[in-house]
């Protein structure tokens, strides 16, 4: 049995507590308790209704000396009192005392210095699984001699009082640095439990002079890292899933004196309209024991799934060990990066497909964080909503904005890494009258950018948003590099743009007072 016991966190088990159950005794209690069923792969299937999505209006940390001049406090940051946690911990420990645990530990950080240890004591053996999947697995004796870092009191059966416990609804997700815990009631969303530890990392590594990324990352068969910045639906799971270089990491990501390194040990991918055609390896992940299908629809008679079903919704996930991927870089690590990659969803339709960016144009559209919320991401986001998210993670990140910004800038500066804008959003049009962009046009331009295959390209600067486009990229029509020629009323895309400009203009206001005089005039004209 583990020695730092479940007594540590002030619990008294009345009932079973199972540790560090294997994928296959998670699966029996899964299936014997009736939270989950068996796909006809091996898969097992999960549902979380009526939470489907982050809840980022119920995340809160908890305001003390510790965090009181540290944290960016505001509606992303929610503030709650030492005694509101104190109250609603209680409640917590008195339900978790009396349900079966189970209990995973494991490591956030492949980065044996900057890493930390993350247990998770959770009433569900699927979100056992879903930890075991997503953190960095540990060995026996790491097990033995095992000393959480940060825990994670998982109830989602559980439901916050507002009145009691300062909370906006009966979903709560609570982090307190001081106390190095989380609490997560009220939703069995599963994306909690990894968001949760991503914010504790966001805030304790810069204090390492390490940058957190809310990115995916690869690696190129001659050692080159390309790095993917974007939010839930841009494409980052996909785009890095790349056939002809291998993963570091799906999500996120730390940056520090000797390269990047993955904080997670599995992936957590969208599964809407996934095919074996267009992401083989993803796809390739769900027919697999061990993977956990998150709000997808099964037929329940032959037990296959539908990913193309949106009646539960967008978001349907999919959650499996890294090592599932052909190429993963099992170590997690890789080198400083040399091309990193923002990804935008543009419900206007009127970005570039892909654009180079100076390293002034890097910081102010790394700022700018611009992209489309997507259909189901979040709860009450039923289609695609222009937004404005610092560094493409804005819900993850503790600290100022302009913190992050800065330890990019000095990296990029440091390593000479190029960087490039891609549209995965919408051409020809906006939303509802143009189309997605097409998935193999991206994949061929993001492979020549990241390649080098555009280095003696000729670019032509883009009149509105001063970015430089290329001119041609190989396997990819020249009129599809062309945001404006896209459109059949010019007129309409003129107007567009214009108006997406002047969005940038008003979002970037807030950042005005944090950069230089050469960033601030590198965004839209």
């Amino acid at each position: 049995m583990d020695k730092y016991k479940l007594e540590n966190h002030g619990l008294a088990p009345g009932r079973q507590v199972s540790w560090n159950l294997s994928p296959a005794r998670l699966y029996e209690e899964s299936l014997v308790r009736g939270v989950a069923k068996l796909a006809h792969m091996g898969a097992i299937v999960t549902l979380t209704a009526p939470h489907t999505g982050r809840s980022p209006n119920d995340r809160f940390i908890v305001r003390d000396e510790s965090t009181e001049a540290t944290v960016d406090w505001g509606p992303v940051n929610r503030s709650v009192s030492k005694a509101h946690f104190g109250l609603l911990r209680t409640n917590v420990v008195d339900y978790l005392n009396g349900v079966d645990l189970f209990v995973q530990d494991a490591r956030a950080g492949a980065d044996e210095t900057h890493g930390i240890n993350v247990r998770v004591v959770s009433e569900s053996p699927w979100q056992a699984l879903f930890s075991h999947n997503m953190f960095l697995r540990l060995g026996p004796e790491d097990l033995q001699r095992f000393v959480p870092g940060f825990t994670v009191l998982h109830a989602p059966s559980l439901k916050a009082d507002p009145s009691v416990h300062g909370t906006q609804s009966e979903t709560a997700v609570v982090v307190n640095f001081s106390a190095h815990e989380v609490l997560v009631v009220g939703t069995w969303y599963a994306g909690e439990v990894k968001k949760s530890i991503f914010s504790v990392l966001n805030h304790v590594l810069p204090q390492k002079n390490v940058l957190p990324m809310h990115c995916s990352a690869n690696v190129g068969p001659s050692g080159d890292v390309a790095l993917f910045f974007g939010l839930s639906g841009t494409g980052k799971t996909t785009l890095s899933a790349d056939p002809g270089r291998s993963l570091i990491g799906d999500d996120e990501h730390g940056w520090g004196h000797e390269g990047v390194f993955n904080f997670e040990g599995g992936c957590y991918a969208k599964s809407i309209a996934l095919s074996r055609e267009t992401e083989p390896e993803i796809y390739q992940a769900t027919q697999m024991f061990g993977t956990i299908l998150e709000n997808v629809m099964m037929d329940e008679d032959t037990r296959v799934i539908d990913f193309d079903d949106d009646s539960i919704t967008e978001n349907g996930r999919v959650s499996y060990p890294i090592h599932y991927i052909d190429k993963a870089v099992t170590s997690g690590r890789g080198g400083h990066p040399d091309n990193v990659v923002f990804l935008t969803a543009d419900a206007f339709g009127v970005l570039p497909p892909i654009a180079r960016l100076t390293p002034e144009q890097a910081m102010y559209h790394f700022l700018s964080g611009y992209t489309a919320k997507v259909a189901g991401t979040e709860r009450g986001v039923t289609e695609p909503v222009a937004t404005f998210s610092a560094c493409f993670g804005a819900p993850f990140l503790p600290r100022p904005a302009g913190v992050y910004a800065e330890m990019l800038g000095e990296r990029l500066r440091e390593h000479g890494a190029k960087v490039w804008l891609v549209n995965t959003g919408w051409s020809g049009g906006g939303y509802g009258v143009g189309s997605r962009m097409n998935l193999g046009h991206t994949r061929a331009m993001v492979h020549a950018a990241v390649a080098g295959q555009l280095s003696e390209t000729e670019f032509v600067r883009d009149p509105v948003f001063g970015l430089d486009v290329p001119m041609a990229v190989p396997g990819v029509p020249p009129e599809v590099l062309q945001p404006r020629g896209a459109w059949e009323d010019t007129a309409s895309y003129d107007t567009a743009a214009l108006r997406l400009a002047d969005m940038f203009k008003e979002n970037f206001q807030q950042f005005e007072n944090q950069v230089t005089e050469e960033v601030r005039v590198s965004g839209p004209r």
